[in-house]
Protein backbone atom coordinates (compact mmCIF):
# COMPACT_ATOMS: atom_id res chain seq x y z
CA UNK A 1 0.00 0.00 0.00
CA UNK A 2 1.32 3.28 -1.07
CA UNK A 3 2.28 6.06 1.51
CA UNK A 4 -0.43 8.44 0.40
CA UNK A 5 -3.06 5.61 1.27
CA UNK A 6 -1.54 4.87 4.75
CA UNK A 7 -1.99 8.67 5.51
CA UNK A 8 -5.74 8.70 4.32
CA UNK A 9 -6.34 6.14 6.55
CA UNK A 10 -4.89 7.62 9.48
CA UNK A 11 -3.07 4.70 10.68
CA UNK A 12 0.06 2.09 10.49
CA UNK A 13 1.28 -0.48 8.00
CA UNK A 14 1.30 -3.23 11.10
CA UNK A 15 -2.40 -1.75 11.75
CA UNK A 16 -3.32 -3.10 8.36
CA UNK A 17 -4.93 -6.93 8.89
CA UNK A 18 -6.08 -7.90 5.31
CA UNK A 19 -7.78 -6.70 1.93
CA UNK A 20 -11.70 -7.22 2.37
CA UNK A 21 -13.78 -7.51 -0.70
CA UNK A 22 -16.96 -5.52 -0.12
CA UNK A 23 -20.23 -4.60 -2.79
CA UNK A 24 -21.23 -1.38 -3.17
CA UNK A 25 -22.93 1.50 -5.33
CA UNK A 26 -20.42 3.14 -7.49
CA UNK A 27 -21.96 6.94 -8.28
CA UNK A 28 -21.50 7.15 -12.23
CA UNK A 29 -23.39 10.22 -12.28
CA UNK A 30 -24.87 13.32 -10.75
CA UNK A 31 -27.02 16.75 -11.06
CA UNK A 32 -28.38 19.25 -9.06
CA UNK A 33 -31.35 21.59 -9.53
CA UNK A 34 -33.00 24.80 -8.28
CA UNK A 35 -36.49 24.35 -9.19
CA UNK A 36 -38.91 27.41 -9.23
CA UNK A 37 -42.60 25.62 -9.60
CA UNK A 38 -44.59 28.31 -10.56
CA UNK A 39 -48.60 28.24 -10.30
CA UNK A 40 -49.00 24.58 -9.35
CA UNK A 41 -52.62 23.57 -8.97
CA UNK A 42 -53.01 22.31 -5.70
CA UNK A 43 -56.20 19.80 -4.93
CA UNK A 44 -57.87 20.30 -2.04
CA UNK A 45 -60.15 17.80 -0.32
CA UNK A 46 -63.70 17.84 -0.48
CA UNK A 47 -65.05 20.28 2.94
CA UNK A 48 -61.79 22.43 1.87
CA UNK A 49 -62.73 23.11 -1.66
CA UNK A 50 -66.49 24.25 0.01
CA UNK A 51 -64.81 26.58 1.87
CA UNK A 52 -62.62 28.19 -1.19
CA UNK A 53 -65.34 28.33 -3.58
CA UNK A 54 -67.12 31.06 -0.60
CA UNK A 55 -63.46 32.39 1.20
CA UNK A 56 -62.63 36.02 0.10
CA UNK A 57 -58.92 34.64 -0.45
CA UNK A 58 -56.53 32.15 0.41
CA UNK A 59 -52.44 31.86 1.34
CA UNK A 60 -50.64 28.99 1.42
CA UNK A 61 -48.71 28.60 4.57
CA UNK A 62 -46.47 25.70 4.00
CA UNK A 63 -45.50 22.23 1.72
CA UNK A 64 -44.17 19.50 2.93
CA UNK A 65 -42.60 16.96 0.41
CA UNK A 66 -44.93 13.47 0.53
CA UNK A 67 -43.33 11.26 -1.36
CA UNK A 68 -41.11 10.93 -4.90
CA UNK A 69 -41.87 8.79 -7.27
CA UNK A 70 -38.95 7.96 -9.64
CA UNK A 71 -38.76 5.85 -12.96
CA UNK A 72 -35.71 4.73 -15.20
CA UNK A 73 -35.60 4.24 -18.58
CA UNK A 74 -32.72 3.79 -21.40
CA UNK A 75 -32.38 6.92 -23.86
CA UNK A 76 -32.87 5.38 -27.32
CA UNK A 77 -29.35 5.32 -29.54
CA UNK A 78 -27.60 5.75 -26.81
CA UNK A 79 -27.12 2.39 -24.10
CA UNK A 80 -25.20 4.56 -21.95
CA UNK A 81 -27.42 7.33 -20.75
CA UNK A 82 -30.92 7.14 -18.85
CA UNK A 83 -33.99 9.04 -18.03
CA UNK A 84 -35.02 10.03 -14.66
CA UNK A 85 -38.71 11.02 -14.57
CA UNK A 86 -39.37 11.76 -11.19
CA UNK A 87 -42.67 13.39 -9.71
CA UNK A 88 -43.10 14.52 -6.77
CA UNK A 89 -46.59 14.79 -4.17
CA UNK A 90 -46.42 17.65 -1.94
CA UNK A 91 -49.17 18.62 1.54
CA UNK A 92 -50.08 21.57 0.86
CA UNK A 93 -51.95 23.79 3.89
CA UNK A 94 -53.20 27.13 3.18
CA UNK A 95 -55.69 29.78 5.06
CA UNK A 96 -58.49 30.71 3.86
CA UNK A 97 -60.26 34.38 4.59
CA UNK A 98 -63.70 34.32 5.06
CA UNK A 99 -65.15 37.13 6.82
CA UNK A 100 -64.29 38.51 9.57
CA UNK A 101 -63.71 35.33 11.53
CA UNK A 102 -60.43 33.43 12.26
CA UNK A 103 -58.75 31.83 8.96
CA UNK A 104 -60.41 28.43 7.98
CA UNK A 105 -57.41 25.63 7.48
CA UNK A 106 -57.50 24.55 3.95
CA UNK A 107 -55.48 21.57 2.92
CA UNK A 108 -54.77 19.59 -0.59
CA UNK A 109 -52.25 18.16 -2.62
CA UNK A 110 -50.04 19.17 -4.90
CA UNK A 111 -48.26 17.49 -7.84
CA UNK A 112 -45.03 18.42 -10.01
CA UNK A 113 -42.83 16.26 -12.52
CA UNK A 114 -39.42 16.78 -14.06
CA UNK A 115 -36.87 14.80 -16.19
CA UNK A 116 -33.25 14.52 -15.83
CA UNK A 117 -30.85 12.70 -18.40
CA UNK A 118 -27.29 11.05 -16.86
CA UNK A 119 -24.78 8.77 -17.88
CA UNK A 120 -25.58 5.28 -16.34
CA UNK A 121 -22.68 3.15 -18.07
CA UNK A 122 -23.29 0.44 -20.24
CA UNK A 123 -24.03 -3.13 -18.66
CA UNK A 124 -25.03 -6.14 -19.97
CA UNK A 125 -25.46 -8.22 -16.97
CA UNK A 126 -28.30 -9.64 -15.79
CA UNK A 127 -28.50 -9.39 -12.07
CA UNK A 128 -30.36 -12.01 -9.89
CA UNK A 129 -30.83 -11.61 -6.17
CA UNK A 130 -32.42 -14.42 -3.94
CA UNK A 131 -35.76 -12.03 -3.80
CA UNK A 132 -36.37 -12.82 -7.30
CA UNK A 133 -39.39 -14.05 -8.28
CA UNK A 134 -40.41 -15.59 -11.66
CA UNK A 135 -43.20 -13.65 -13.56
CA UNK A 136 -46.50 -15.01 -15.11
CA UNK A 137 -46.34 -12.68 -18.71
CA UNK A 138 -46.88 -15.88 -21.86
CA UNK A 139 -45.41 -18.71 -19.59
CA UNK A 140 -42.68 -18.79 -16.68
CA UNK A 141 -40.11 -15.79 -17.15
CA UNK A 142 -37.03 -14.93 -15.02
CA UNK A 143 -37.37 -11.13 -13.66
CA UNK A 144 -33.95 -9.83 -13.66
CA UNK A 145 -32.33 -6.10 -14.26
CA UNK A 146 -28.68 -4.69 -15.72
CA UNK A 147 -30.43 -0.71 -15.08
CA UNK A 148 -28.83 1.84 -12.54
CA UNK A 149 -30.60 2.27 -9.88
CA UNK A 150 -31.74 6.38 -9.51
CA UNK A 151 -31.24 8.31 -5.94
CA UNK A 152 -33.09 11.53 -5.36
CA UNK A 153 -31.91 13.92 -2.44
CA UNK A 154 -34.91 16.60 -2.22
CA UNK A 155 -35.71 19.52 0.48
CA UNK A 156 -39.11 20.68 1.44
CA UNK A 157 -39.99 23.26 -0.95
CA UNK A 158 -40.34 26.71 0.21
CA UNK A 159 -43.49 28.93 -0.67
CA UNK A 160 -42.79 31.39 -2.77
CA UNK A 161 -46.92 32.85 -3.56
CA UNK A 162 -49.65 32.10 -4.10
CA UNK A 163 -53.34 33.06 -5.14
CA UNK A 164 -56.48 31.79 -6.27
CA UNK A 165 -58.40 31.75 -9.81
CA UNK A 166 -61.37 30.88 -11.15
CA UNK A 167 -62.04 28.34 -13.43
CA UNK A 168 -62.39 29.26 -16.82
CA UNK A 169 -65.75 27.97 -18.66
CA UNK A 170 -63.36 26.14 -21.40
CA UNK A 171 -62.48 23.04 -21.07
CA UNK A 172 -59.31 22.95 -20.25
CA UNK A 173 -58.11 19.35 -20.43
CA UNK A 174 -56.35 18.85 -17.15
CA UNK A 175 -55.79 15.53 -15.97
CA UNK A 176 -53.63 14.00 -12.95
CA UNK A 177 -53.07 10.57 -11.79
CA UNK A 178 -52.90 9.95 -7.96
CA UNK A 179 -52.20 6.66 -6.59
CA UNK A 180 -53.76 5.14 -4.34
CA UNK A 181 -51.19 5.05 -1.30
CA UNK A 182 -51.46 9.21 -2.12
CA UNK A 183 -55.23 9.28 -1.23
CA UNK A 184 -54.96 7.90 1.91
CA UNK A 185 -53.02 10.13 3.15
CA UNK A 186 -56.08 12.44 2.68
CA UNK A 187 -59.14 12.02 5.47
CA UNK A 188 -61.09 13.47 2.61
CA UNK A 189 -61.59 12.58 -0.77
CA UNK A 190 -59.87 15.09 -3.17
CA UNK A 191 -61.52 17.28 -5.69
CA UNK A 192 -60.24 16.97 -9.19
CA UNK A 193 -62.76 18.40 -11.25
CA UNK A 194 -66.36 20.06 -10.74
CA UNK A 195 -64.67 23.33 -8.28
CA UNK A 196 -65.38 26.60 -8.72
CA UNK A 197 -62.35 28.43 -7.62
CA UNK A 198 -58.30 27.02 -7.61
CA UNK A 199 -55.91 27.61 -5.81
CA UNK A 200 -52.09 27.93 -7.13
CA UNK A 201 -49.30 27.99 -5.25
CA UNK A 202 -45.83 29.03 -6.62
CA UNK A 203 -42.85 26.19 -4.98
CA UNK A 204 -38.83 27.00 -4.83
CA UNK A 205 -37.25 23.50 -4.72
CA UNK A 206 -33.81 22.27 -4.52
CA UNK A 207 -33.05 18.39 -5.22
CA UNK A 208 -29.76 16.29 -6.20
CA UNK A 209 -30.48 13.49 -8.71
CA UNK A 210 -27.98 10.35 -9.48
CA UNK A 211 -27.45 7.53 -10.84
CA UNK A 212 -25.74 4.14 -9.39
CA UNK A 213 -24.50 0.66 -10.20
CA UNK A 214 -23.28 -2.19 -8.25
CA UNK A 215 -19.93 -2.83 -7.74
CA UNK A 216 -17.27 -5.15 -6.15
CA UNK A 217 -14.62 -3.43 -4.59
CA UNK A 218 -11.38 -4.54 -2.62
CA UNK A 219 -10.66 -2.37 0.47
CA UNK A 220 -8.16 -2.13 3.45
CA UNK A 221 -9.16 -3.58 6.38
CA UNK A 222 -8.02 -2.32 9.69
CA UNK A 223 -10.86 -3.78 11.90
CA UNK A 224 -13.81 -5.11 12.32
CA UNK A 225 -16.68 -1.99 13.60
CA UNK A 226 -17.14 -3.28 17.31
CA UNK A 227 -19.64 -0.96 19.03
CA UNK A 228 -18.12 0.58 22.05
CA UNK A 229 -21.63 1.61 23.63
CA UNK A 230 -23.04 -0.35 26.10
CA UNK A 231 -26.95 -0.88 25.59
CA UNK A 232 -29.53 0.59 28.26
CA UNK A 233 -32.84 -0.05 28.44
CA UNK A 234 -33.75 2.64 31.16
CA UNK A 235 -32.50 5.98 30.06
CA UNK A 236 -32.42 7.55 33.11
CA UNK A 237 -31.50 4.32 35.53
CA UNK A 238 -27.51 4.56 37.46
CA UNK A 239 -26.91 7.73 36.42
CA UNK A 240 -27.95 11.54 38.12
CA UNK A 241 -29.94 13.42 35.95
CA UNK A 242 -28.04 16.59 36.95
CA UNK A 243 -24.34 15.08 36.34
CA UNK A 244 -26.15 14.00 32.63
CA UNK A 245 -27.18 17.68 32.87
CA UNK A 246 -24.15 19.51 33.09
CA UNK A 247 -22.70 17.64 30.56
CA UNK A 248 -25.25 19.20 27.67
CA UNK A 249 -23.48 22.33 26.06
CA UNK A 250 -25.32 25.07 26.11
CA UNK A 251 -27.83 25.77 23.48
CA UNK A 252 -26.00 29.08 22.30
CA UNK A 253 -28.09 29.44 18.67
CA UNK A 254 -31.17 28.63 20.38
CA UNK A 255 -30.52 32.34 21.87
CA UNK A 256 -29.85 34.27 18.93
CA UNK A 257 -32.32 35.52 16.58
CA UNK A 258 -33.09 34.73 13.32
CA UNK A 259 -34.06 36.64 10.20
CA UNK A 260 -37.27 35.70 8.10
CA UNK A 261 -35.73 34.01 5.62
CA UNK A 262 -34.21 31.02 7.53
CA UNK A 263 -35.61 28.08 8.21
CA UNK A 264 -38.59 27.96 11.05
CA UNK A 265 -37.89 25.03 13.26
CA UNK A 266 -41.18 26.36 15.17
CA UNK A 267 -43.36 26.06 12.27
CA UNK A 268 -46.50 23.98 11.91
CA UNK A 269 -45.33 21.96 8.83
CA UNK A 270 -41.54 22.29 9.64
CA UNK A 271 -41.03 23.55 6.13
CA UNK A 272 -39.53 26.42 4.58
CA UNK A 273 -41.67 29.53 3.70
CA UNK A 274 -40.91 33.13 2.79
CA UNK A 275 -42.92 36.06 2.81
Amino acid sequence: MSERCQEALHCRPEDLQEALSIHTRKITDSCRDKDCIEDLRVYLTKNSQFVLDSAAGARVRCADLLYTYIDVEPVAFDRNHYCIDVTFYYRILADAMVGSARPAALYGLAVFSKRAVLCGEDSHAHIFTSDTRLGQLDGLTLASHNRPTAVVEVLDPMVLSSKVKEVCDCSCGESVQIPGGIRELFDEELVLSGDKRRLFVTLGQFSIIRLERDAQLIVPVVDYSIPTKECCTDPGSGEDPCEMFSRIPFPAQQFTPRGCDRHNDAGDCGCYTTT
